[in-house]
């Protein structure tokens, strides 16, 4: 239960559906009750008729008839406020704890996201939510209806004859035994199939997301079989699950069966000792069978809490986790876009790959700087340091003369427009997923501003929906090259100071490059500006090059200046020229 702290102020929170809850059990548990002395009454009246042998009169049993009815209907309609009270409840719970999961979804870092797949992260806002909402509604409610139901029949029990009352809850301990030692493999049960659910999640998603790949390498069957194995392992184990489960209900029946057997036999020798009355042994019988439910349930309940135990538990792991980048600053400034690199260094802390080493360099305001290099030379690592989706393990990036670290995080990313070297689109319309890069509400002339200077514009309109094209999940109807055009749309839009363009044109060609640059001058100018790529086509124009080897910076300087020097950027202009 320690785990299922956290979830005391919801509780709080909606205290007037719990108590009114409670209320409502207690009321319609005592009307239900009180039919036993109706059954009393009547199962007496019998008993004296056959013994004085006098006539019946059947307006007695009609008026124990209705009354019985009566109690019913009441008892019935307490119930229903019952559920309309805590099962509202626990979904007003369950509402409030996927929104807080969500917003601290957004609040953690891209170290967390590498470090935690999807299928885990939907399978902890959904499933592990949806299992706690069976302990805020269904176990509570349940659990209160035992503790009530039990304490009232006692109550009534004690009142007729405590010895026999006392026989008739002797079996009860030795369940309330059998569900302590249970209990506990139960939660370690339920928290190892969580996990495989969460993996079987995780090779769902997975497949979903890479199928044309799957398709294109005829490797259907391999991860088809990839998922029987998981889910022969994820079978196992839910099976484990619920043959310790399955050991509850038989148990508890045979408790109840001796109680019965216990009220027939002990309470039919007092009925001939003449210490009770005849109709309290159907009482007792009636009272036993109501008692069914409510200790039956204890089996059920007490693997709902600690399901849910378990889940919260796996969902309090995440909402433990502090991001390591945070906002320091609320200000509202304007950007002017010097950046300055000072002796940066940067390990990635999912690995420890040393991305960046002793990175050095001074970007003025409206300047274009162009970075190229070898395949994990660091190039990206540059633009995930600005917008900081990383801070740097050491030295100091300054913006406009402040280290980064003391901007208004919201600010910078506000003032920065990013296209990133793997493209991301919504599954929304294209005017949409340009729309996105503008915080305000962009009309669409400016969305076709954009395409236009993007040079997307004359294939969006080949399209027969134009702008309200849908674009599928992750833009799949899209060729790469419309994909990135779009997501440069997007990064523009908004009039960014800076603009980061990460490896954005290689899914185009050279002709279509030509262009989108010629656009692009315009929209860059007067911007403090920065261009990844792996072509010379793309940066030679830029007012200082950076050719990284290994995460250093090997050389620097106009495109004129590094030919000059005879250098690997040479060698490389002189390659892509052949």
């Amino acid at each position: 239960m320690n785990h299922l702290k956290v979830l005391n102020p919801f509780f709080l929170k909606y205290k007037w559906h719990f108590l009114g809850g409670l209320l409502f059990v207690a009321l319609s548990t005592i009307f239900k009750i009180y039919q036993g002395v109706i059954v009393r009454n009547g199962s007496n009246t019998i008993m004296e008729i056959i013994g004085s042998k006098q006539s019946v009169d059947s307006l007695i049993f009609i008026r124990h008839g209705v009354t019985l009815i009566i109690l019913a209907l009441i008892s019935g309609l307490f119930m229903f406020l019952m559920r309309q009270t805590i099962i509202v409840m626990s979904r007003h719970i369950e509402y409030d704890q996927k929104n807080q999961i969500y917003k601290h979804y957004q609040k953690l870092d891209t170290s967390f996201f590498k470090t935690n797949t999807t299928g885990d992260l939907m399978n902890r806002i959904s499933e592990d939510v949806g299992r706690v909402r069976m302990y805020t509604g269904p176990a509570i409610m349940y659990l209160a209806n035992t503790v009530v139901t039990t304490i009232t029949v006692l109550i009534f029990m004690l009142s007729i004859n405590v010895k026999l009352t006392l026989l008739v809850f002797l079996p009860l301990p030795v369940l309330s035994l059998l569900i302590y030692r249970v209990s506990d493999m139960i939660n370690k049960r339920s928290i190892s199939v969580q996990e495989e659910l969460s993996n079987l999640t995780t090779q769902a998603q997975e497949t979903f997301s890479a199928i044309r790949v799957i398709k294109a390498y005829a490797r259907e069957n391999f991860f088809a079989g990839q998922m029987r194995e998981k889910s022969e392992v994820y079978r196992t184990r839910a099976l484990q699950l619920a043959n310790i489960e399955a050991l509850f209900g038989p148990t508890m029946v045979l408790m109840i069966g001796m109680s019965v057997l216990i009220t027939v036999w002990y309470g039919g020798t007092l009925t001939i000792q003449g210490k009770i009355e005849p109709g309290n042994i159907p009482e007792f019988i009636i009272y036993v069978f109501y008692m069914t439910w409510p200790f039956a349930s204890l089996g059920w309940v007490t693997s709902l809490i600690q399901r849910a135990s378990a889940s919260q538990q796996r969902i309090n792991e995440f909402l433990q986790s502090t991001p390591l980048v945070r906002n320091n600053n609320n200000k509202q400034y304007e950007f002017e876009g010097d950046i300055e690199f000072k002796n940066v260094s940067f390990v990635y802390p999912e690995n420890n790959i040393q991305a960046l080493d002793d990175v050095s360099f001074t970007i003025k305001k409206g300047q274009t700087v162009g970075i190229t290099g070898a395949v994990g030379s660091g190039k990206s690592t540059i633009i995930s340091l600005l917008t900081r989706q990383y801070d740097v393990t050491s030295g100091a990036i300054l913006v406009d003369g402040k280290n980064i670290k003391e901007h208004n995080l919201d600010l910078l990313r506000k003032n920065s427009g990013v296209v990133t070297q793997e493209v991301f689109l919504f599954s929304d319309s294209i005017h949409n997923n340009i729309a996105f890069g503008d915080h305000n509400s962009t009309n669409t002339l400016q969305v076709e501003q954009a395409a236009k200077d993007a040079g997307v514009y004359e294939n969006i309109n080949s399209f027969p929906l134009k702008f309200e094209t849908m674009v599928g999940e992750r833009g799949v109807t899209l060729s790469g090259g419309q994909k990135q055009r779009i997501s440069i749309a997007r990064a523009i839009i908004g009039k960014p100071r800076m603009l980061f363009f990460d490896d954005c044109l290689s899914a185009v060609d050279v002709e279509t490059e030509e262009q989108i640059l010629n656009n692009l001058r315009r929209e860059m100018k007067g911007k403090t500006s920065i261009i990844v790529s792996h072509r010379i086509s793309t940066i030679k124009d830029a007012d200082l090059i950076l050719f990284l080897k290994d995460g250093k910076i090997l050389e620097a300087g106009t495109h004129s200046e590094l030919l000059d020097k005879k250098g690997v950027y040479y060698k490389l202009n002189q390659m892509q020229s052949n």
